[in-house]
């Protein structure tokens, strides 16, 4: 099953309530919190997301790209997201990443943990029954409207196979430069679930952008 959870990022920041009713067909909204110390970018915080929660149509998939996940990543699935997923680049190491990953689940959250580019997913790979969804960030993170890295794809295989093995149940998801130019390729090398920011809001109508890229997906 294919997910497209699209990114609040390009939205019109004046209307967050029309903006998520805008795509309520979509299967999550993806929610990018951002405090300009992990990434050179500020969004919003917890509060934002709080009323975001209640006003929204669809479930929020929470995008933590923030230092020190394992204070304030639990907040968010205490305030109710579907799914909240956290850098492994702003833990301490491993055993902390799994912590965090349990916080949330204990919330009632998904938990997922995001790789930026560089980062090697081997260590992670090895407790895969901690987590609820791996992103694999095909843009460096902290800015929409980036192009697309298909030099993602190998480490986007590698993380499909190891899921594949066992853990059908966790999302490959992918995050950046996602299109109808580019979804297929992230859909054949392994991805299951597509943030789409600028594909989906920069155009007239997002709940068509939505069906457009699904019927990518479907071809």
């Amino acid at each position: 099953m294919f997910r497209i959870n699209p990114s609040i990022l390009s939205c019109d920041f004046a209307n967050f309530e029309h903006a998520l009713h805008q795509i309520s067909s979509a299967d999550m909204a993806h929610v990018d919190v951002m405090d300009n110390h992990f990434v050179p970018n500020l969004t919003f915080g917890l509060p934002v997301v709080r009323r975001l929660q209640e006003v929204s149509p669809i479930p929020l998939d929470v995008h933590l790209m923030i230092d020190d996940p394992l204070r304030w990543a639990p907040g968010y699935a205490q305030a109710g997201c579907a799914s909240v997923t956290f850098h492994v680049e702003a833990a301490s190491g491993r055993d902390e990443v799994v912590q965090v990953a349990r916080a949330l689940r204990s919330h009632g959250a998904r938990a997922g943990i995001a790789l930026k580019p560089a980062t090697d997913p081997e260590p992670y790979l090895e407790c895969l029954d901690e987590f609820d969804q791996i992103l694999v960030m095909t843009v460096e993170p902290g800015f929409g409207g980036q192009s697309f890295m298909a030099d993602m794809m190998p480490k986007l295989r590698r993380v499909s196979a190891a899921v594949a093995h066992g853990h059908e149940d966790i999302s490959v998801q992918v995050d950046g430069g996602i299109s109808t130019a580019t979804i297929c390729e992230a859909r054949d090398n392994g991805a299951n679930c597509f943030v789409a920011g600028s594909a989906v809001y920069n155009g007239a109508d997002p709940a068509r952008a939505i069906s457009e890229l699904r019927q990518q997906l479907a071809g």
